[in-house]
């Protein structure tokens, strides 16, 4: 079976948001254009880190070009988007890989994340060669969402993110771990039972 790519070159939206409530929360990628839209779910710490990599990525890019380049330093207000998702949000896949590029002659950030795939192997050696294998295979490899975005829309992607990640239930002010609503049990309280601060 061939390689199915949803690929948005340029997405109108491409953006990180949730369904559920804090603690149950759901991740989703987003990318929509045309009147199409391709939802994948990811982890909390997948959306973190990407959103941690475009900024970083996209600093490098400022630095390398010495401020020549159309990369703004932060995210336009301009591009903040504060709207949920697309609904219905029907997830494609699971991401299980990510990776990213910077365009030069285009001057687009490259996202792409692949689905998660079960890989089986005898010894780490065998494991690192299937998984190299599976990366590099464009015809059977596993479903892929490949998004091609301006430096600007990459700033206000990662601004989005990482605000969505710490919208989540807040920290307990003592131990730092998420309090429930139903309550806490706090480790530096000594398992003292705590409410919402």
């Amino acid at each position: 079976m061939s390689r199915q790519v949803f690929l948005y070159d340029p997405p109108d939206r491409f953006v990180a948001g949730t369904v559920g409530l804090p603690g149950r929360r759901t991740f989703y990628l987003q990318a929509s254009a045309e009147g199409r839209t391709t939802s994948v779910a990811l982890e909390k710490a997948q959306v973190e880190a990407l959103a941690e990599r475009i900024d970083e990525l996209l600093d490098e890019v400022v630095r390398r070009s010495g401020g020549s380049t159309a990369v703004p330093a932060v995210a336009p207000s301009e591009l903040t988007d504060s709207e949920p998702l697309h609904s219905p949000v029907d997830e494609e896949f699971r991401v299980g890989t990510m990776a990213l590029a910077w365009d030069s002659d285009s001057e687009r950030m490259v996202v792409e994340a692949q689905a998660l795939v079960a890989v089986e192997a005898e010894s780490e050696e065998s494991m690192a060669e299937a998984e190299e294998r599976l990366l590099h295979d464009d015809e059977n490899g596993p479903p892929m969402l490949r998004v091609r975005i301006t430096g600007p829309m990459a700033r206000a992607f990662a601004k989005r993110a990482m605000e969505v990640v710490n919208a989540g239930r807040p920290p307990c002010p003592l131990c730092s771990l998420p309090l429930d609503p139903e309550g806490h049990v706090c480790p530096r309280q000594n398992g003292y039972r705590r409410g919402e601060a």
